[in-house]
């Protein structure tokens, strides 16, 4: 039975919100076991690093009041080190940095937010092939190694003539696991974050909304589906060229960088039926 204490519409909220997660931990083998472990470092590490008070880190005493974590396990965690940070892998923000710069700078696009297919090869398209987009971008990394990891995740692909196209208007691979759960933890993540500093009733609200409907039939479904990854790709890309600018003025003279994220999804599943009012 629960304590009378905690809000009934946070814990049926809490609920909902872990049943797509928990559909994934089973499928893919992660146990309450594992899991609860897992819970207990994040409940220690965000208590140690956001319920300070005056600033001091709380003794483990305190840390096992605030979570109810054995004491024990408290001092256990805190010796073993940091909570894993939620920071996307090199590999992605590289990838993500090169493909703004092929969609919006010349020579490697058509038009702002249109990549034109290059070369692959310096020999043959010089300062606007594929060899030049990653050399513009690091050169500590070989072009061929980019390559073939963006054709394993389906990123780009190659045509007849040794041209290097891209399958995608921003960097979202269509297979490796790892990627997808990178993405998976820094858009959950970031989205929950600005959901929970709404509830909090602190400070400025971050802008969170979503349109839903429950009686559509599955060609209308289709249609939107079709819509939002038209017209949404458009938005997302226009405000991915917007921050790409700002960054570019920022960057001389900032002193306090600050991250951002914009989402935009789209869910879709039977709805559930309901029992009639007699």
């Amino acid at each position: 039975m629960q304590s009378p204490t905690l809000p009934p519409a946070l814990l049926s909220a809490l609920l909902r919100v872990m049943r797509p997660l928990v559909r994934l931990m089973l499928r893919k083998g992660v146990t309450y076991t594992v899991f609860a472990d897992l819970l207990k470092e994040v409940f220690v590490d965000v208590a140690d690093r956001e319920f300070r008070l005056d600033d001091k880190a709380p003794s483990d005493s305190r840390i096992s009041l605030l979570t109810g974590v054995h004491r024990k396990d408290v001092r256990r965690l805190r010796q073993e080190g940091e909570a894993q940070t939620a920071a996307l892998p090199q590999n992605i923000t590289l990838g993500a940095h090169l493909v703004n710069v092929w969609s919006n700078s010349q020579p490697f696009c058509q038009a702002r937010g249109q990549a034109l297919a290059l070369p692959r090869l310096a020999s043959v398209g010089g300062e606007c092939s594929f060899d030049a987009l990653v050399a513009s971008v690091s050169k500590d990394i070989r072009a061929r190694v980019v390559l073939d990891e963006w054709l394993r995740l389906g990123i780009v692909r190659l045509d007849e003539q040794d041209c290097v196209h891209l399958q995608a208007q921003a960097f979202v691979p269509q297979q490796g696991f790892d990627e997808k759960a990178a993405y998976l933890a820094h858009n959950l993540h970031d989205h929950a974050s600005a959901a929970v500093h709404n509830l909090s009733g602190e400070g400025q609200p971050f802008f969170e909304r979503s349109v839903h409907y429950d009686a559509l039939a599955p060609v209308s479904v289709e249609t939107l589906r079709e819509a939002v990854a038209g017209e949404g790709m458009q938005l997302l890309l226009g405000l991915s060229r917007l921050a790409a600018d700002l960054e570019e003025r920022d960057l001389p003279t900032l002193e306090q960088p600050q991250r951002i994220t914009i989402g935009l999804y789209f869910y879709t599943e039977p709805t559930t039926p309901t029992t009639p009012h007699s």
